[in-house]
C-alpha cells in the first residue's frame, strides 16, 4: 500500500508540477501577446494552453480504447477547437477559441477531475502511463512556451525555480579535446525496465559501430564564430544542396540572433535583451543545416545518434572495448540534479561549456544531457520492429523528414531524459535552443 501511496503522490506532483510551470510560462503575457504574430514555427500560446488541457482530458478522461474516445463532458467544442492533428496550424490564430479566463477554467478542470480520477482509483499501470504521457506533453509544450518567448522577443519568463547560485562554483571557459570512443557491437535504445518511454525509443538493438573521436564539449560561441567570421556562411561548398536553398531563402549570414556590435565584435539577443556574445558558452539556435556547414569548414562531422549514445552510456572494458550495463544518464542512474546539468530553465539561457564537471559520462564527455539540444547526423526513423504506442501521431508522421536531436537543452525538464531520449525536428528549425558536438573524420 505505501508503494501505491508513494506513486500516487508522484505522479499527481508531476501534474501539478507541470501545470505550474506552463502558467508560469504565460502569467505575464497581455492578451496581444497570448496570441502573438503567425509564424508558420509556433503556435498562439491562447491556443496552446488550451490544447494542453484538451490533451490531458482526451488521453486520461475519454479514452475507450487506443482508438476511440468519449465525447468531452467539460468541453463541447474541444474537438475542432485543439486537436492539432486536425486544426491546420495557419488557421490557429483566426478561431473562435475561449477567452483566458476561459481558458484557465478549463485546464483547470480538466487537472481536477484527472487528479481525482488517479487518486480514486489508484496509479493503475494504466492510468500511470497515461498520467506520465500527458505530463511529459505538457513539459514538452513548456519547453515551446520557452523559446515562443525567445522568437517574439518578449521577456525571459518569470520562472520561480531561476537560481544563478547553481553556478557558484562551476568551472568556466572552454573544454577542448576528443574522447577515443572503441566502438564495437552497442544496445541502441531503451530497455523494457523503463517506467516509461515512447514508442520511438523502443527497443534496444545491437548495432555495429566503428571506432570514433568525438569532442568532450558542445561547439561554442567562439568557434562558431571563427567560422562565421571566416566567410562560412557565404562559401558555397561548404553547404549541401538543401542547406545551399535554405541559406539564400533565410538570407542566413550568421546564427539567428546574433549581430555585429560597433566594435566589429558579436552581439547576441536573449529573449528582450541584447548583450554581448559569451565566447565559452554553448553556440545555440543553429538549425542541422548551419551544424553541417560548420563541421565541413573545421573538418569534423557529426555523431550519428548510435555514436552520440554510445558515448553517453557505455564504459570502456580492461580489453579496451566497452563493457557493462547501460546507465539512464551519461553519470550513471542518479536522477538529474543541479549538481549535473543545466536543465529545468533553472539557469534560463546556456552556459560555460566547461560548467557540470559532475554530469561527465565514463569517457569524460561533458554535457551531454542539457545546456543544448545537440544535432545528429541521422534522419528520425523508427527501429527495428517500430510499433506504434496508443499516441499514435507522436512518432510516425514524422519519419523520414525530420532530423535526430539528443541530449536536451538548458528548458528541458530533467524528468523527461535519459540517455535514450530521442528528439527530432525538420533541418531549418533555428528557434530550437539546438546546438552541436562534432566528431572526428574517419
Amino acid at each position: 500500500m505505501q508503494g501505491t501511496r508513494d506513486l500516487t503522490e508522484q505522479l499527481a506532483g508531476m501534474l501539478v508540477d507541470t501545470r505550474k510551470r506552463t502558467l508560469e510560462l504565460v502569467s505575464d503575457l497581455n492578451d496581444e501577446q497570448m496570441l502573438g504574430p503567425q509564424l508558420r514555427i509556433v503556435n498562439p500560446p491562447l491556443w496552446e494552453i488550451g490544447h494542453l488541457a484538451w490533451f490531458q482530458e482526451r488521453w486520461n478522461l475519454r479514452r475507450i480504447t487506443d482508438e476511440e474516445f468519449g465525447p468531452s463532458t467539460i468541453l463541447a467544442q474541444g474537438d475542432e477547437l485543439y486537436d492539432s492533428m486536425e486544426v491546420h496550424h495557419d488557421t490557429r490564430w483566426d478561431l473562435p477559441l475561449l477567452s483566458r479566463e476561459e481558458t484557465l477554467a478549463y485546464m483547470q478542470r480538466v487537472l481536477d477531475d484527472v487528479l481525482h480520477k488517479l487518486n480514486t482509483e489508484g496509479p493503475t499501470p494504466e492510468n500511470a502511463y497515461f498520467v506520465r504521457l500527458a505530463a511529459f506533453h505538457e513539459d514538452m509544450h513548456s519547453e515551446a512556451f520557452t523559446y515562443t518567448r525567445q522568437t517574439h522577443g518578449l521577456p525571459a519568463p518569470p520562472l520561480s525555480n531561476y537560481d544563478p547560485s547553481v553556478l557558484d562554483g562551476q568551472p568556466t571557459g572552454s573544454f577542448e579535446g576528443d574522447a577515443e570512443i572503441p566502438g564495437g557491437e552497442f544496445m541502441l535504445g531503451a530497455t523494457e525496465e523503463m517506467p516509461f518511454v515512447f514508442d520511438n525509443e523502443k527497443w534496444a538493438h545491437p548495432v555495429e559501430v566503428a571506432p570514433f573521436r568525438i569532442s568532450c564539449s558542445p561547439v561554442t560561441n567562439a568557434e562558431f564564430a571563427s567560422f562565421v567570421e571566416s566567410g562560412g556562411y557565404e562559401h558555397d561548398g561548404f553547404w549541401d544542396e538543401e542547406g545551399l536553398k535554405w541559406r539564400d531563402w533565410a538570407g542566413a549570414k550568421q546564427p539567428v540572433y546574433w549581430s555585429r556590435a560597433a566594435e566589429g565584435s558579436w552581439n547576441v539577443r536573449h529573449f528582450d535583451r541584447v548583450g554581448p556574445l559569451r565566447p565559452c558558452a554553448a553556440v545555440v539556435h543553429v538549425n542541422w543545416h548551419e551544424a553541417q556547414a560548420y563541421c565541413r569548414w573545421a573538418g569534423r562531422r557529426l555523431p550519428t545518434e548510435a555514436e552520440w549514445e554510445m558515448a553517453a552510456s557505455t564504459r570502456p572494458s580492461p580489453d579496451g572495448g566497452v563493457t557493462g550495463r547501460k546507465p539512464v544518464y551519461p553519470w550513471g542512474d542518479e536522477a538529474p540534479s543541479p549538481r549535473h546539468a543545466n536543465l529545468d530553465g533553472r539557469l534560463l539561457g546556456t552556459v560555460d561549456v566547461a560548467a557540470f564537471p559532475e554530469g561527465d559520462g565514463a569517457f569524460g564527455l561533458r554535457q551531454m544531457i542539457g545546456n543544448v539540444w545537440e544535432w545528429c547526423s541521422d534522419d528520425f526513423g523508427p527501429y527495428p520492429g517500430f510499433a506504434r504506442d496508443p499516441y499514435k501521431e507522436y512518432s510516425e508522421p514524422w519519419f523520414g523528414d525530420h532530423k535526430v536531436l539528443r541530449g536536451g537543452s538548458w528548458a528541458t525538464r530533467a524528468r523527461m531524459l535519459r540517455n535514450t531520449w530521442r528528439n527530432f525536428a525538420t533541418p531549418d528549425r533555428r528557434d530550437l535552443f539546438a546546438g552541436l558536438r562534432t566528431c572526428a573524420l574517419r
